[in-house]
């Protein structure tokens, strides 16, 4: 191996190992945006080393991965998104979770803190009452009736 070929493999080991495992305050985009300016799924892509099609196919797999989608299906990742990309790609790439289990991994990890916090999440906060559910809909379907004999 040459000089030239070691100096290229040394630099995309240290992109690679930056990307991976970004230190905080070391921003992985070095393009004098704003942090918390949107970016591009080539953007994210490049700066993570992650192809766009990857990207995409994680958005269908966690749906806490919503990219804002503006005309012609363009996204644009949040920095809040950069972030679980981030967290998911080591858990996938790094740890060996399935994507089945870095979902479970990130959904626990989000019950945590929420409970951390003092907050329950609303599917777990109340009880399913049929009864009372059922009481609400015949209550909804005698105005309906109401409503379409009024008419």
């Amino acid at each position: 191996m040459n000089d030239s070929e070691s100096q290229r493999d040394s630099a995309v080991t240290s992109a690679q190992a930056t990307a991976e495992a970004p230190a905080p305050g070391n921003p992985l985009f070095n393009d004098g945006k704003d942090p918390q300016a949107l970016r591009t799924i080539g953007e994210v892509a490049g700066a993570l080393g992650i192809r766009p099609h990857v990207l995409r196919y994680w958005e269908e797999q966690f749906p806490a991965l919503a990219p804002i989608k503006r005309s012609g299906s363009r996204r644009y990742y949040r920095p809040e998104d950069v972030a679980l990309i981030v967290e998911i790609n080591r858990l996938v790439q790094h740890e060996g979770y399935t994507l089945r289990g870095a979902a479970k991994a990130l959904e626990s990890k989000l019950l945590q803190t929420a409970a951390s916090n003092g907050q329950v999440p609303a599917a777990t906060s109340r009880k399913l009452d049929p009864e009372a559910i059922h009481t609400k809909l015949a209550a909804i379907r005698e105005r309906l009736a109401a409503a379409l004999a009024a008419a």
